[in-house]
């Protein structure tokens, strides 16, 4: 085993020290399964025979679920709904002994659910059919904000890194994050942000882990396979962001990792090409990175480890985690 390999064994055995909070949508994943039977005589539709329900968290939730099977302590930050998807999501927390106290129920919110329905022949592979989102933005009220403004200070003083996972339903504040950035920094502990749709509106970060088209989103560009208009679109992110580190996926181009003061770092994808399911594979990207950074690893160390943590998830089918043992294994394959 070389030196390299063995820097990196090291940090992944750190990773069961660390406490890392959490703060973003809690998602309720529904997957409704059924065997495809004929069209409907009512409406040009198929008529699916029900065989199965599967329910498991989604959003910031897969996050928490990747930094428990890597063996890490997260602590969840956010907004469910006083509604049977919000205790369904405690429930499943529960059982993984993540803890809730940090989770706050609202009335006037509805915990987003995202039901996918799958159908197929009897022993065939289902395929999806339909997707219907149940959504609604967290409520803007005053003492909900203080609640999870406290939450998020303590959260900080206890924790050796925060993931912020904005998936549009706004449990993530801009005006929360100015309050609470300072002591981060204060503690030089790393915040790592993955924002669908407000990549440039959280300054200080440590680090930002979009995909292209988030990229593409927030710059208003198309990048195509232009590595150069790629470059400056890493260096204007940094900028703005007054970050030190960004690392951009880019699916079956790998990652390219930009820090303040060096050249960008490509690095290509690890493991086949011929992809399973790339769901979920950015809450495990920054999950890892976190978790590393969080463990002493330099920003092209944690990319290293991301990228590979990536590699072994999108070959399993869903949003997928992987534990120590997996992300070893892959390092030396």
């Amino acid at each position: 085993m070389d030196k390299e390999t063995q820097q990196l064994f090291k940090i992944v055995d750190r990773f069961a020290r660390q406490k890392i909070a959490v703060w973003g949508d809690l998602i309720l994943d529904e997957h409704l399964y059924g065997r495809t039977r004929r069209i409907s005589r009512e409406a040009p539709v198929l008529i699916l025979i029900y065989q199965d329900r599967e329910l498991s968290l989604g959003g910031a939730g897969n996050s928490l679920q990747n930094l428990r099977a890597l063996g890490a302590h997260p602590i969840p930050v956010g907004v469910i709904g006083d509604d049977a998807e919000g205790q369904i999501i405690i429930n499943i927390l529960k059982a993984l002994k993540i803890p809730t106290k940090y989770l706050f129920k609202e009335k006037d919110y509805l915990t987003p659910l995202k039901t996918r329905i799958l159908a197929g022949e009897e022993n065939t592979r289902k395929q999806q059919i339909l997707r219907i989102d149940r959504e609604r933005k967290v409520p803007e009220s005053a003492a909900l904000k203080e609640k999870m403004r406290k939450a998020l200070a303590n959260a900080i003083q206890d924790c050796a890194g925060l993931i912020i996972s904005d998936y549009n339903y706004l449990t993530v504040k801009e005006d929360i994050y100015r309050k609470i950035a300072p002591a981060a920094r204060k503690r030089k502990i790393p915040v790592a942000l993955d924002s669908r749709f407000r990549l440039l509106h959280f300054q200080g970060a440590t680090v930002s882990t979009p995909n292209e088209p988030e990229v593409e989103h927030a710059l208003k560009i198309e990048l195509g396979d232009n590595n150069e208009l790629l470059r400056e679109a890493g260096k204007k992110i940094l900028k703005t962001n007054e970050s030190p580190g960004l690392l951009i996926t880019r699916g079956s181009k790998g990652m390219a990792l930009f820090e303040i003061g060096k050249p960008p770092y490509f690095i290509p994808i690890h493991g086949p090409t011929d992809i399973v399911d790339v769901t979920g594979a950015g809450d495990t990207v920054i999950s890892v990175f976190t978790l590393a950074l969080a463990s002493g690893a330099t920003f092209r160390q944690a990319a290293h480890l991301a990228n590979y943590a990536g590699g072994v998830v999108v070959m399993k089918k869903g949003a997928a985690t992987l534990t120590p043992l997996e992300l070893k294994q892959a390092i030396i394959s």
